[in-house]
């Protein structure tokens, strides 16, 4: 079967015409596969969604218990067959239940990388490279210039903060959903045992992830009740971004605006955002990492998406391997 026969780009997202199924839709759809919890993936109001328990968990806490007519569990590495045609779901890095997903038909195997990271990460299952015909791979930060330093030097440079400046409450950006989690874990690997305080946002995933073992230690909520704002001096708080741009984080002694996320090696979004320390921790790959995940999977042709996609398929056809753009719209970067 033709690759393009088998899975293509449609307006409500990649389909499976013969399998009868979406990968990630941007709109309801009557079967959808979804790759992670992260909310330009994983849309309310399909009629059956197939995922990994984890990520139909986290649909649940961020929608409600309604947010689908029905779902179905996708164990990692177990085959199901879907119309005739077979899918499984594998480790992608990304957050937590995040799945890569193989969709194989008449000899023809595409994988759907979803998003994904090489990096390490406690609160994840890491990326399991799968070989196939046809690898579609995302593309974040698919240029030269992205280059994602070690996340525990990045780590370092807060805890140095905290240290040169104990009157300061720290007040870092995250998204709620896995670099959240990971910053709190990454700060509990190198020793930080002082209570971490979170935004509300963060409250109900945070405690999902302590319900699956993955050790958070003492999390108390950013607030000002019975509390002065001296009581966060020298203090950890920890909330969405969005958080950052009312008038919630003013409330804490002497703030210093901290944001976690790949982007902020570019200087000027830093500047933009107001943010004093930077730290460059991401959940994707960067340009070397996407590179070589292409090569270690060798696939006979890469479809490229969300993202800086033209400098990756470039680089593909550089090497000799067949590489198109998919031009999928209705993703952004929520988990970065």
């Amino acid at each position: 079967m033709r690759p393009d026969n088998l899975l293509y780009p449609a307006p409500k997202g990649l389909y499976c015409e013969k399998g009868d199924f979406y990968i990630d839709p941007v709109q309801p759809v009557e079967r959808a596969l979804i790759t992670h919890g992260h909310a330009d993936h994983a849309r309310a109001g399909h009629a059956l969604v197939l995922a990994t328990r984890e990520t139909l968990d986290i649909m649940r806490i961020r929608y409600g218990d309604g947010f689908c007519g029905a779902s179905q569990i996708a164990p990692f590495g177990e085959t199901i067959t879907v119309n005739g045609v077979t899918v499984r779901f594998h480790p992608a890095g990304h957050v937590l239940g995040s799945a890569q997903i193989a969709v194989e038909a008449d000899g023809t195997r595409i994988v759907v990388s979803g998003d994904y990271k090489r990096q390490p990460d406690r609160t994840c299952r890491a990326f399991e490279p799968v070989r196939c015909d046809v690898f579609i791979t995302e593309a974040t930060f698919g240029l030269p210039v992205f280059h994602h330093p070690d996340d525990s030097a990045e780590i370092a440079r807060l805890l140095m903060s905290l240290r040169q400046f104990p009157e300061r409450a720290h007040m870092v950006g995250a998204y709620a959903l896995g670099k959240a989690q990971r910053v709190i874990a990454l700060l509990r690997q190198h020793g930080y045992d002082e209570p971490i305080h979170i935004h509300g946002a963060l409250a109900k995933l945070c405690e999902y992830y302590q319900s699956e073992g993955i050790d958070l230690g003492e999390i108390r909520p950013a607030t000002l009740t019975g509390e002065s704002r001296q009581d966060f001096a020298g203090a950890i708080v920890i909330g969405p971004p969005s958080a950052f741009a009312d008038r919630w984080a003013r409330r804490f002694a002497d703030p210093l605006a901290v944001f976690a996320s790949g982007w902020m090696l570019i200087r000027q979004r830093a500047k933009q955002r107001g943010v004093e320390l930077p730290l460059v921790i991401s959940d994707h790959c960067d340009w070397a990492e996407l590179t070589a995940t292409i090569r270690e999977i060798a696939p006979a042709e890469v479809w490229v998406t969300h993202g800086r996609e033209e400098a990756l398929v470039r680089w593909c056809e550089l090497q000799g391997i067949p590489a198109r753009p998919l031009h999928l719209v209705g993703y952004d970067d929520e988990g970065e």
